[in-house]
């Protein structure tokens, strides 16, 4: 085999080839370093006296199913310039690694399609190499992202386990990519995200959540001209679990089997957009005989439905006369539900109306949360958090067909 090839073909030049052999299946490629390109790895002179050698095997690219070894000799210099005492640098390879650049990044490659176990069982190596590999790649790309160009972010925690345990995530919502994520849901989790935004001077104009104060009080403290958005999903979601969950009364009180069977199964219906209903189904049928049994949850139903129109306002002030009238027709009825829920508009009205100037809401990063999920059903969980919230910061760029 040519030097030449051993460029070409495996990314290593400034060696000679030696010789190759054949063990085991594997292919080993022995090569040496000539004397005139030894140099010290401190300060570059050539004014070295060699001080022993030790020989190490590195995993180069296979070919074929074959593995391939590269064999060389590590020399030990001591420089006269600079008085150090070290190895000469491996110009293939990293340092404290068994493997060369070339093989690291063919992985790199391969995961893009595989799994981590699928990797490392294509290239016979073990399932922690690929891993560290999979890591220094996404430490050197998105460890620290550059910030200074965010104008809208959302924010949301995921549970990533048993126990409460939590992640909180920040996406910049012009890129969809995460910019932020720590283990946590509350102030104390998003500090070191407070931090970094103010040493990059971001000017955040808004910032999309849900309505539980804890993310509220962060932002109000740390970005104080940021405007807090409360979009569609945050309103109509919590409705729509205090409708579930008042529509259960009635059919508990429910005094004959006939009208049981009228509510049983008319919580999706309830729930769901009039317009979507379906019509080989009976579905608005079964929908106006499950209203007139029980006039309370059909009108919280017809109440909720109308409150859908706060966002097709033409502006902010029809939008707010358009909510304190939606307000005061809710608390007429004297349903506990409705009233409840007023009270809640009340309290997050200037996060709602916020919407009238920065639509903007956290449904990117719903859609992220659930490729955070699948990706974590394919990893069977991620043990190494630090890499969890690395894979996390690079998910944008994953595909359909998600890998772990």
């Amino acid at each position: 085999m040519s030097t030449s090839l051993l460029y070409h073909g495996f990314g290593i030049r400034g060696y000679r080839y030696v010789n190759t052999k054949y063990k085991g299946g594997d292919i080993l490629f022995t090569i040496r370093q000539g004397p005139l390109e030894l140099c010290c790895p401190v300060c570059g002179s050539r004014g070295i006296i060699r001080r022993g050698q030790v020989k190490r095997r590195f995993r180069s690219l296979p070919i074929g199913k074959k593995r391939v070894w590269i064999s060389l000799y590590i020399q030990r210099v001591f420089c006269l310039i600079c008085q150090a005492l070290r190895q000469v640098k491996i110009g293939f390879a990293d340092k404290r690694r068994a493997y060369t650049k070339s093989f690291e990044r063919h992985a790199l490659g391969l995961s893009r399609h595989m799994t981590v176990r699928d990797v490392a069982n294509h290239l016979q190596v073990s399932w922690g190499i690929i891993k560290d590999i999979q890591k220094r790649n996404l430490q050197k790309r998105y460890r620290r992202p550059k910030l200074k160009k965010l104008k809208q972010i959302a924010i949301d925690g995921i549970s990533t386990g048993k126990g409460h345990r939590c992640l909180t995530i920040v996406l910049g919502l012009k890129t969809g990519r995460v910019v932020f994520a720590a283990e946590g849901k509350g102030t104390e989790a998003l500090e070191p995200f407070w931090k970094r935004l103010k040493r990059s001077k971001a000017g955040i104009k808004a910032a999309a959540m849900d309505m539980p104060p804890a993310y509220i009080t962060a932002v109000i403290q740390n970005v104080k001209e940021a405007a807090i958005v409360s979009g569609h999903f945050h309103v109509i979601k919590p409705c729509n679990e205090k409708l579930s969950d008042f529509r259960r009364k009635p059919y508990r009180e429910a005094a004959t089997a006939l009208e049981k069977r009228a509510l049983k199964g008319t919580r999706r219906l309830l729930l769901k957009n009039p317009d979507h209903l379906d019509e080989t189904r009976n579905e608005p049928q079964r929908l106006k005989e499950a209203i007139e049994l029980n006039q309370p949850p059909a009108t919280a139903c017809c109440m909720k439905e109308g409150l859908r129109q706060l966002w097709s306002q033409k502006d902010k002030a029809s939008a707010k006369t358009f909510l304190h009238d939606w307000i005061t027709r809710a608390k007429s009825p004297k349903i506990s539900m409705l009233m409840k829920f007023a009270q809640t508009l009340i309290a997050h009205q200037s996060g709602i109306l916020s919407y009238c100037g920065y639509p903007i809401s956290t449904a990117p990063l719903e859609g992220t949360n659930n490729k955070i999920k699948t990706m974590k059903r394919q990893a069977y969980g991620f043990r190494d958090m630090e890499f969890f919230k690395l894979k996390i910061m690079a998910i944008h760029e994953t595909k359909h067909a998600l890998v772990g």
